[in-house]
């Protein structure tokens, strides 16, 4: 994984300063989500993984098929993936470019998992205190999972909170066994 992330680094780098120089950070979100949405379907998988394939061929299905979604500088990005062998990165690239943005944009992406279904106050408390907690905009994904018993678990890109009751009587046990 950490191959993956170190690979796609530059290219993510460079479709991102592009973006942000011509103003277009949301048209490229949506370009890279859609090529990165195609390049994992099977059936495409199986074309780029095609050795018998050149990589302008390899580029000319991913292009023809995203087409309604790529604009000239999207196209030649795919093609440029695709002659350096790379379009299977194309899913990371869309994950590092949409970090990169909500850095860009002080937002962050938080997955709330509770016991109990959580109202609307609660769920907006919430967010403000995290919002002031990271010193971002929080956007708050929330599911209900009975098995934490209680408590929460807070996820965004690399921070996990586990405030659950679960987790704590997972740490009592291992005290008692030790």
């Amino acid at each position: 994984m950490a191959e993956l992330n170190t690979v796609a680094r530059p290219y993510t780098k460079a479709a991102f300063e592009f973006a942000q120089e011509k103003g277009s950070l949301d048209q490229w979100s949506t370009m890279l989500s859609t090529a990165a949405v195609v390049a994992n379907d099977s059936v495409m998988a199986n074309v780029l993984g095609n050795p018998a394939l050149t990589s302008e061929q390899k580029a000319g299905a991913m292009v023809s098929v995203c087409k309604d979604h790529l604009d000239e500088a999207g196209e030649n990005f795919i093609r440029l993936l695709a002659g350096n062998q790379r379009l299977g990165l194309l899913q990371e690239v869309n994950a590092q470019f949409e970090q990169l943005k909500a850095n860009l944009l002080k937002s962050v992406d938080i997955d709330l998992t509770t016991a109990y279904e959580l109202d609307e106050q609660q769920q907006q408390k919430l967010t403000q205190a995290l919002s002031a907690k990271l010193g971002r905009d929080v956007t708050l994904t929330s599911t209900v999972d009975k098995d934490i018993l209680g408590g929460v678990v807070v996820r965004t890109q690399d921070l996990v909170i586990d405030g659950s009751v679960r987790a704590r009587l997972a740490k009592l046990a291992e005290a008692l066994n030790s």
